[in-house]
């Protein structure tokens, strides 16, 4: 049988140090046999299970997540590479239909609460924030639509070709450079601004665990064509359940929303 002085050792596991052994040691005589009872150990005690399914658990997301910024890295120098002709015709574009930069960079709250800025080829005018100030005081269908959403279905902040790439989505096309600084990831929740952290009420740091994606779950379910609470609903769906499998799943379904342009404006 495990004697009372050594059963302690055997619950404790390694916690010991090899200088306690040492001196717990001191007081057993080198002669002296050791008879241990295995059947007599108490596993559980032994071994801390919810420890070790921890650990486990920890590994699989670091892998899970290796993986997702691998494959982001990947697709985006790609994305951007493939597109190039295309993206330097949109940007002349933009700088011949109106004036102003042709990139528009707004401040977004990303993973950790961090600020970044959400790279977009311009799709309004110039003087766009005081344009929605003046609208949204004169049309109250309009702030009420906004103050709903935080979008307008008949924007007039958009110009003719913003409107086009809206439709295409070619707008985003520049947050992949986000990608690749490590401020978004290809999926993921939606990238919000400050006035939208109340709207997320407790579930704002689910949502801050994860950086913001280009698509997601609220890209390929309706867009703009969801209440404000649907897209908090998927946000949280989509932090919760998230891995590599479903990613994938939602870049697949992501192409074919972009050609139907469902809720795109």
């Amino acid at each position: 049988m495990v004697q009372p002085e050594h059963r302690s050792y055997l619950r404790e596991g390694s916690g010991r140090t090899a200088l306690q052994l040492k001196e717990r040691s001191d007081t057993v005589r080198p002669d002296t046999p050791i008879s241990i009872d295995f059947e007599a150990i108490d596993i559980d005690e032994a071994i801390d299970i919810d420890s070790l399914a921890h650990e486990r658990s920890r590994l699989a997301q670091s892998v899970d997540a290796f993986l997702k910024r691998l494959v982001d890295v990947l697709i985006a120098a790609t994305a951007l590479a493939a597109a190039a002709p295309v993206l330097l015709v949109v940007w002349v574009a933009i700088r011949l239909s109106s004036p102003g930069p042709a990139i528009y960079r707004h401040r977004r709250i990303g993973k950790g609460g961090r600020y970044f800025h959400c790279l977009k080829f311009r799709t309004m005018v110039p003087n766009a924030d005081h344009l929605l100030d003046r609208v949204l005081e004169e049309d109250p269908d309009l702030r009420e639509e906004f103050a709903q959403t935080q979008k307008l279905r008949e924007d007039p902040r958009v110009t003719r070709i913003g409107s086009v790439l809206r439709k295409t989505s070619l707008d985003e096309f520049p947050q992949f450079l986000n990608v690749l600084r490590g401020d978004m990831s290809i999926v993921g929740p939606r990238p919000i601004v400050d006035e939208e952290m109340a709207r997320y009420g407790r579930w704002l740091p689910l949502i801050l665990e994860v950086r913001p994606g280009i698509t997601g779950l609220w890209q390929i379910s309706g867009r703009n064509d969801t209440t404000y609470s649907e897209r908090i609903a998927m946000d949280r769906r989509y932090v919760l359940t998230r891995n590599i499998a479903g990613d994938f799943s939602i870049m697949l379904k992501t192409p074919a929303v972009m050609v139907k342009r469902d809720g795109a404006y």
